[in-house]
């Protein structure tokens, strides 16, 4: 039984090392090693916000590129970047069709969570009142615009400015967040830097060396805070003229603003996700 076993094990090591070492030209995968870029990649693709974020960018920036080639008197190539861009615009509104679901999970989250502020609450509750009105209009428009439902194009194009204006609300609304977001990050940054300066007052006075461990922590937090604000004010900043663009009945922004402003917010979103995946 013994040899047997031997034998057996002699076999099983025989063939893998005959395994390891017979080539393969069907072994296509040792031509990509492995590679944590790539895990995460896939990871923030197969989520919707990577998708869309990463649709986003090329949407905006088809816009910037259909302006350089018919500016070059190339029609053609513009066209076939225009024939790109529809689909991803129709898709990108088509990933949001859950978008009352997160929503209503952020109201509950709002009044059922004590706020820094009482104004960060009020412009919160605008907000998702707003973004309560802005989603259904942006679907109706959406079904209508495609023959879904019997629209006809003129309400269709009345509700579509309708729920932009919605989404521009939410936009101006934001930047008071955003500048109330500061005050607070600015009245928290002076506290702690009031602490250390005493903890070191302290340490002369006494001769003992103060642990700043907590402090360093919470200035981190703070400096993370900080980038964040300035970030979701790149993005806010970049949908503004959009939005204000498309709420208006007659607009004279070109379209390739709306590609530059547009890729801006949409590369600053892309970088967050990123981040965040």
């Amino acid at each position: 039984m013994a040899a047997s076993s031997k034998q057996e094990v002699d076999s099983q090591e025989h063939q893998s090392v005959v395994r390891k070492e017979t080539p393969s030209i069907l072994a296509l995968g040792k031509l990509f090693p492995q590679n944590k870029t790539l895990d995460k990649t896939v990871r923030f693709l197969s989520q919707v916000r990577g998708t869309d974020k990463t649709l986003m960018v090329v949407q905006y920036f088809s816009k910037i590129f259909i302006w350089y080639f018919l500016k070059r008197g190339r029609e053609s190539t513009a066209q076939r970047i225009k024939n790109l861009a529809g689909p991803i615009s129709d898709f990108r509104i088509l990933l949001r069709y859950y978008g009352l679901l997160p929503l209503i999970q952020w109201m509950q989250y709002v009044d059922n969570t004590p706020s820094p502020s009482p104004l960060l609450l009020t412009i919160d509750r605008l907000q998702n009142i707003c973004n309560l009105i802005y989603y259904p209009l942006e679907h109706i428009y959406w079904l209508g615009a495609h023959e879904v439902i019997p629209i006809t194009m003129e309400k269709t194009n009345k509700i579509a400015i309708w729920s932009c204006r919605f989404w521009a609300a939410y936009v101006v609304l934001q930047f008071v967040h955003l500048a109330e977001e500061y005050r607070l990050y600015k009245t928290r940054l002076q506290s702690i830097q009031g602490q250390i300066r005493a903890a070191d007052l302290k340490a002369k006075e006494t001769g003992e060396p103060v642990d700043k461990t907590v402090f360093k922590t919470e200035m981190a937090a703070l400096k993370a805070e900080k980038k964040g604000i300035w970030i979701n004010t790149i993005i806010n900043t970049g949908y503004l003229p959009l939005t204000v663009h498309w709420s208006l009945e007659k607009s004279s922004f070109p379209d390739v603003g709306v590609g530059m402003f547009g890729g801006v917010a949409a590369l600053a979103q892309f970088y967050v996700a990123w981040k965040s995946s």
